[in-house]
């Protein structure tokens, strides 16, 4: 789990030394807009998405292993303990992510944005970030995603469950012959 996270600050960190500088001749104008475009995309959640994927994948591993190998009693507050101790970790190193990432942003994003988009291009993505049917959109987004799910889940739940719990086994099978002696 640290190396993949100490991978992403590392790659952050190099991103910084290698990046380009805005280019000085870029018209005031398209620099504002390229701000706003970044300013509207929350460019910077990208690091906490880094972040978040090799936490979120300890976390699961630990719950797995957890399954096969602890017994009932122990699993729960086990997994509770696994879980406090990532929001911890998500928790201490968020603010560093964001405020290097937000550091980051005039000389890596915003060079881009001026480098390959026009004024006109610009003005066209923050109309569509600014859009009141996008806001709909992505309000309702989480809704939809739910709809689906339950109703996938209910139907595809008599196939998956006996297959997923075979899996299960199989994996537990396998930890537990690579940890017994």
């Amino acid at each position: 789990m640290f190396k993949s996270i100490f991978a992403v600050i590392t790659l952050i960190a190099i991103g910084s030394t290698t990046a380009q500088a805005a280019p000085a001749g870029a018209p005031a104008t398209k620099q504002e807009l390229a701000q706003r475009v970044v300013q509207l995309w929350h460019v910077e959640d990208i690091g906490q998405s880094m972040l978040q994927a090799p936490v979120a994948e300890s976390v699961q591993q630990a719950r797995v292993m957890l399954q096969g190998l602890a017994s009932p009693e122990r699993r729960e507050p086990a997994m509770k303990d696994v879980t406090e101790e990532a929001k911890k970790f998500m928790d201490e190193t968020s603010p560093l992510v964001r405020t290097t990432a937000q550091k980051l942003i005039p000389t890596t994003v915003l060079p881009i944005l001026t480098e390959r988009f026009t004024e006109e291009e610009l003005r066209q993505i923050v109309a569509i970030l600014e859009s009141p049917v996008k806001r709909k959109f992505e309000e309702m987004v989480p809704e939809m995603q739910k709809a689906l799910g339950e109703k996938l889940a209910s139907d595809a739940r008599p196939v998956i469950e006996p297959k997923l719990q075979d899996l299960k086994q199989r994996i537990g099978l396998r930890l537990r012959a690579a940890v017994t002696p």
